[in-house]
């Protein structure tokens, strides 16, 4: 692959993605999408990473065209992992339902807000996990 572009429309094919569900998940615009794609204009390095880590892509490539499209993930979540992050966030849904509602700024959360704080919630427990396996020597790992 030769240019930006090309990487970027092969790395979303690749992932099976249209533009317009590159849209959804990213608020940019099907234009700006299909400019990036097509070379008519080049996407700031902020846009490059959220579309490298929601394609699955290395940065890198993406960028330069060099290296592994896809890199090796380092700190994947083993099972014991996963089964203590879903343990946690039953904890926490157990405390937002014991607390009697939720509310912001007065008014109470949607069903659809509520969701929506839980999947952040869940998202913050994963990459504190992942960001902690970091700093656990190899011999005390337990999935190695």
């Amino acid at each position: 692959m030769s240019t930006l572009g090309e990487r970027l429309k092969l790395a979303r094919e690749r992932t099976g993605l249209k533009q317009t569900q590159v849209k959804e998940r990213t608020n940019i615009n099907n234009k700006t999408l299909s400019g990036y794609e097509n070379n008519v204009s080049e996407p700031d390095s902020a846009t490059l990473g959220v579309l490298a880590e929601l394609y699955g892509v290395s940065y890198r490539w993406l960028i330069t065209g060099e290296g592994p499209m896809v890199e090796k993930p380092v700190n994947k979540l083993s099972d014991k992992d996963e089964r203590d992050i879903a343990k946690r966030m039953e904890k926490i849904k157990e405390d937002l339902a014991a607390d009697g509602g939720l509310s912001f700024y007065g008014e109470p959360l949607s069903e659809e807000a509520k969701e929506s704080l839980l999947e952040a919630m869940e998202f913050a427990v994963r990459q504190a996990q992942k960001i902690n396996k970091k700093y656990i020597p190899k011999k005390y790992r337990e999935d190695q």
